[in-house]
């Protein structure tokens, strides 16, 4: 979730200033009441709290009139722990005029250790302007979102004219046993029309709280994660070897930290930097620009590999993210073992990045393993109809950007979809400054002002895709 951020674009000008008490109304405290609630669920691996979760969404969904056939509560065994997925229908009166559209969103989280943030994680916190909390950005402000708009639009008495289906997944962060489940249901049950993505995409702000451009993500970098292990006979530890095996693998992780993979570039991401480095100021759009004219331009290169918003559009990246070694304090290590992520370029595939870290590593003691089922997803076209959506919504909340696809450097949901030849795309109603992004990490946020300034998004943009009338 690169450009999973937000603003009130009513008030651009006043993003970062604190929020002050304000009044709010009917529909911002339903959204906020469902935001907190969400929030409280530590819907993370080893917590088993999203079927919690989806027995308080149903139930909000059902007191606001979708009746039981509209929606469908589906489990699944994911690493060996329970978790669910919801599927909620939006239908039609009578014959649909079009095929339908899917929404997605995913209602698990990467856990949170509350001893090592300033303030609860799973509390939602108001305070300096921010929304705290984990989920906060991805994806629990999706999920609310798509969930008080379908709550809003059935109170209003609205009636689409096609089918509008909520996919939400329940371990996106994890093994997506649920998505593939739910994708596969989807291409055989409903056949959409196209997907429609709450997990990223979105607005892009200058460090003054101005925007920059509307960012659709069309295409998603292949995720491969694996472990790398070194092991050996141990012994006492008053007894030092040579071959130490967290050293060994210690070693093996600085020669991947100095690696740079070769920039890879297609005609998407280039357009991307064309587009993006237009509207972008400073050093980095100089570098996009130049990226886009020439990627062999080293200078330029440089500057976007340094930045952690673009690094991942030039090429494949992988890091060590995990580690487990020894056991026991006085005794030399029988084993060590990293985990290292790659996100993979699209055409470059798994096995050939495994292949390219061996080279790296140089050392036929480190033995590899891959751990994840490994997607390659086709990018996704930007249709003309939900382009005019996403301007009209703009429109609405008075913000004058360009919309500007892009490959997104890390995974969602998405990719599932797109491997069923759905054109998926992912446009949240989220703004912000790069420097605003904590998904995944310490004290997650979001500005309030941004929560409230983006709850007409996708009412907007469902109303110019579903037409519909209201009673």
């Amino acid at each position: 979730m690169i450009f999973r951020t937000l603003i009130a674009a009513s008030a651009m000008c006043a993003v970062a200033a604190p929020a002050f008490a304000r009044d709010l109304t009917a529909d911002e405290q339903q959204a906020r009441d469902i935001y907190e609630k969400v929030i409280s669920f530590r819907t993370a691996r080893g917590q088993e709290q999203v079927p919690a979760m989806v027995e308080y969404l149903a139930g909000e969904l059902k007191d606001a009139g979708f009746a039981d056939s509209d929606i469908e509560v589906t489990d699944y065994d994911s690493d060996g722990e329970h978790t669910q997925g919801l599927m909620v229908y939006y239908r039609a009166d009578g014959e649909p005029a079009k095929k339908p559209i899917v929404l997605l969103g995913h209602m698990d989280v990467v856990d949170a250790l509350a001893k090592d943030w300033e303030r609860p994680p799973f509390t939602l916190i108001e305070e300096d302007g921010y929304f705290f909390g984990r989920g906060t950005m991805d994806n629990k402000y999706g999920v609310t979102n798509l969930t008080q708009t379908f709550i809003r639009l059935k109170e209003e008495g609205w009636t689409p004219n096609r089918d509008l289906v909520l996919v939400f997944s329940g371990d996106e962060e994890t093994g997506m046993i649920s998505t593939r489940a739910q994708a596969e249901y989807v291409a055989e049950n409903i056949d959409p029309a196209f997907v429609l993505n709450s997990d990223a995409g979105g607005g892009v702000l200058a460090p003054d709280g101005s925007p920059i451009f509307y960012g659709v993500q069309g295409a998603e970098k292949t995720f491969a994660t694996f472990e790398l292990t070194i092991t050996n006979p141990g012994g006492h530890s008053s007894r030092p070897r040579a071959d130490n095996a967290i050293y060994e693998l210690a070693h093996a992780l600085e020669k991947i930290e100095a690696y740079e993979f070769p920039v890879r570039y297609s005609d998407l991401t280039r357009a991307y930097f064309k587009a993006a480095g237009a509207v972008t100021p400073g050093e980095l759009g100089d570098a996009m620009i130049a990226f886009a004219d020439n990627p062999k331009n080293k200078k330029a290169v440089k500057t976007l590999r340094a930045d952690p918003e673009t690094v991942g559009t030039t090429g494949t990246t992988c890091i060590a993210t995990m580690l487990r070694a020894g056991h026991a304090e006085n005794a030399l290590p029988q084993s060590a073992t990293a985990t290292v992520n790659c996100r993979i370029f699209p055409g470059v595939g798994a096995k050939a990045t495994e292949e390219t870290l061996k080279d790296v590593v140089d050392n036929d003691a480190v033995q590899f393993e891959l751990i994840t089922d490994v997607t390659e997803s086709p990018e996704s076209k930007l249709r003309p109809d939900v382009l005019a959506a996403i301007e009209a919504s703009l429109a609405a909340r008075g913000v004058d950007a360009p919309v500007i696809p892009y490959m997104e450097s890390g995974g969602t949901d998405g990719m599932h979809y797109r491997t069923k030849g759905y054109d998926t795309v992912a446009i949240s109603g989220a703004w912000s400054k790069p420097s605003d992004m904590y998904a995944h990490g310490l004290n997650e946020r979001l500005a309030v002002d941004a929560f409230y300034g983006g709850l007409d998004h996708w009412s907007v943009i469902l109303k110019e895709l579903a037409g519909g009338t209201g009673e």
